[in-house]
């Protein structure tokens, strides 16, 4: 078949106007899919928001913004919610405004007065990813809140604190769950910033240059509830950053919450049982009836790298394209920054439920860390105290004591002072002034937490402090959310209220 025939054969397969079919069906269909779910709510808050701003600025008669007001209620959006993509429009946006031009006439082609799909694009994507990003922002939150109540019960959990992945120092669960708070906060105050640089307008813009139409692109701005406006008509639809940015605030995001819950695996082995997770989140095995899976954190740990995964995608996808309006910002990519969203939105649920019924074995913690020699660093400390010697030589002297006790098959709790004084002679020639009280006092693990109580150490008290303090950053998180999200939803609920009432002063 030469190419000719073979030409003529594709045609005939794909049709001869756009769309080709398997444009259509690879293409054209996924988006209008995702679109439906996705984009038509934010699409009709515009239309309405852009018929009042018209109307409000003389562009459309009081009668022809009530025809398009009537339109925009009448629409059918439950059924083209549930629509399936049949190719006689390219879009959702072309199906909508052909509708509009049915039930209100010519007059709805007015609705595009200096309004493009290419502002018109952006706004529905920023609608949809401060929604999201407020959602994911409640959820860790909320996370934060039981972290917080982790803490305080077990403020005097002694545990084994690693460095290098090696037993390091005594400290308490509550220390290390702060921690873990802290990083979330640091999270959320990047969501929030994330937000606050998505929730700006672009409309007006229109294709490019705005438009030669007295409109309000401050109006808009404020109908639609964005807090401020992308100035320059190129950069509201050119400029991507806005998905990066919350991009890689989730990445960020997920990557702290996989590390603790890598620790987490860890420390519900027997080798550690350090934890136990409640019974609704582990799985039996089909053929070993002692396991006890922990497939939550499991699923935790693997859907976790997929959102960095997913996140990577969206940046790997803005990469080296021209900056102004392209599809690979648009419809191909949204997809992957709500789905990045949706898997850290879980997580931080799935990760609140487990933590909070996780059964913490703090005997076994504690008798763990009273064997080690965790606590030594606070006997070369006390040596400093007592004897006036250089920390150094201090810590030579503990170096010598630890290895002769390990040689001797010995724990920390089992050193004593004879042992202390035989390091002694070897490094500084003489016995140290130590007693056998202040010997012991140094190698008590609780102890050692209770004394460490500069700002942000273990001790019950600052961990007590520390708790109360992010207690109050969580308000101050929880009033802008509120705020934040009372916004958007008081200016798109009065959209409806506004058409409304020309309806009933008809």
């Amino acid at each position: 078949m030469n190419f000719q025939a073979q030409q003529a054969k594709m045609y005939a397969k794909e049709g001869t106007s756009f769309p080709g079919k398997t444009y259509a069906k690879v293409v054209l269909e996924p988006a209008f899919e995702e679109a439906k779910v996705h984009l038509l709510a934010p699409m009709m808050a515009i239309n309405k928001a852009h018929v009042i701003m018209l109307k409000e600025q003389g562009l459309l008669s009081m009668e022809e913004a009530r025809r398009i007001a009537y339109a925009l209620q009448k629409l059918d959006v439950d059924t083209l919610r549930q629509s399936s993509y049949t190719g006689e429009y390219e879009d959702l946006f072309f199906q909508v405004e052909s509708q509009l031009l049915e039930l209100a006439g010519d007059i709805a082609g007015n609705l595009h007065i200096a309004r493009s799909r290419n502002d018109m694009g952006i706004c529905i994507y920023r609608m949809v990813l401060r929604e999201k990003l407020l959602a994911t922002y409640s959820s860790g939150m909320l996370l934060h809140k039981h972290l917080l109540l982790v803490a305080q019960e077990n403020i005097d959990t002694i545990m084994v604190g690693y460095t290098h992945t090696q037993q390091a120092q005594p400290t308490t669960l509550a220390h290390y769950v702060m921690a873990m708070a802290d990083s979330l906060e640091r999270d959320l105050r990047r969501l929030r910033s994330a937000y606050e640089n998505c929730n700006r307008s672009p409309m007006g813009a229109a294709a490019l240059t705005t438009s030669g139409f007295a409109i309000s692109r401050v109006q808009m701005k404020e109908l639609l509830g964005f807090d401020e406006m992308v100035e320059n008509s190129y950069d509201a639809i050119s400029g991507a950053d806005y998905l990066g940015e919350a991009m890689l605030a989730v990445q960020l995001a997920a990557i702290n919450l996989g590390r603790s819950v890598q620790d987490f695996l860890l420390w519900c082995t027997q080798e550690f049982s350090a934890v136990r997770v409640a019974d609704p989140y582990v799985q039996v095995s089909s053929i070993m009836p002692q396991k006890r899976n922990p497939v939550s954190l499991e699923h935790m740990r693997a859907l976790l790298s997929s959102c960095v995964g997913t996140t990577n995608t969206v940046l790997s996808m803005m990469h080296n394209t021209p900056f102004g309006d392209i599809v690979d910002t648009e419809d191909d990519m949204q997809p992957y920054v709500w789905k990045s969203l949706s898997i850290l939105d879980n997580m931080y649920h799935l990760l609140m439920a487990v933590i909070t019924t996780m059964q913490i074995n703090k005997e076994f913690l504690l008798a763990r860390v009273k064997g080690s020699f965790a606590a030594v660093t606070e006997l070369a400390d006390t040596l400093v105290r007592t004897d006036k010697l250089s920390f150094r030589t201090a810590h030579h002297i503990v170096s010598y004591v630890v290895q002769q006790a390990i040689k001797q098959g010995m724990t920390a709790d089992q050193v004593t002072l004879h042992m202390v004084n035989e390091a002694a002679q070897q490094v500084i020639k003489r016995e140290v002034l130590l007693t056998e009280a202040e010997l012991a006092e140094a190698l008590d693990p609780v102890h050692f937490v209770t004394i460490r109580s500069l700002p942000g150490g273990p001790s019950p008290r600052e961990m007590i402090r520390m708790i109360e303090a992010r207690k109050t950053t969580q308000k101050l998180m929880q009033d802008w959310w509120q705020t934040a999200t009372l916004r958007c939803q008081t200016a798109l609920s009065q959209l409806d209220y506004t058409l409304s009432t020309w309806s009933e002063n008809t």
